[in-house]
């Protein structure tokens, strides 16, 4: 029971995986560490893996709306998931990076990024290796999961990052791209 050792980067694996997925080969997932715990989401959401920095803070946002980056030439709200699940925000270290994720509503795409604390990799979990979300005693908002994988005997949660990143926050988070950025800095004066 050997296991291939992958010389990828994420962003390499990342791009093979988007290619399988969009082929509909089976369920990919990108995984990553965030306060000790092991979430994934859809590889079809995710766009790229940037490295953590040049992040713009907006003031009167919410807490868990960390900045934006400039993702050539593109205001990308960053948020962090930490906070946005409840809890602190997440400190900043070595392998912290921001996945660009792409959302759309009512026909409008828009770049994210999401702060997470390490990207793990690029798993295909079987759909009869999922369950169902747990009705209680997850750490987060059971309407924030979609599932939970089970990888090597042990469970990864699945995001909804549709319900992460709700319509309520996707408006706060469209304007942090538009005026609202603008308005907060005046309004502060």
């Amino acid at each position: 029971m050997g296991t291939q050792v992958q010389t990828q980067t994420p962003q390499q694996a990342l791009t093979a995986a988007r290619h399988l997925a969009a082929a509909g080969e089976a369920h990919q997932y990108l995984t990553f560490a965030l306060s000790g715990e092991m979430y994934a989401v859809g590889i079809l959401n995710v766009k790229e893996i940037i490295e953590y920095g040049n992040l713009t803070e907006i003031p009167m946002m919410p807490a868990f709306i960390r900045g934006v980056i400039n993702l050539r030439g593109a205001v990308v709200p960053v948020v962090d998931l930490a906070a946005r699940f409840g809890g602190s925000q997440s400190q900043v270290g070595k392998r912290t990076c921001i996945v660009i994720v792409e959302m759309e509503q009512s026909d409008v795409k828009q770049d994210l990024g999401i702060m997470v604390d390490a990207v793990s990799e690029v798993l295909e979990i079987p759909g009869s290796e999922i369950e169902p979300p747990p009705a209680f005693g997850a750490k987060i908002r059971a309407d924030f999961i979609a599932g939970m994988g089970k990888v090597n005997g042990k469970f990864v949660i699945l995001l909804d990052i549709q319900r992460v990143l709700s319509v309520d926050e996707m408006s706060t988070l469209a304007s942090v791209g538009g005026q609202a950025g603008a308005e907060a800095v005046a309004e502060t004066h």
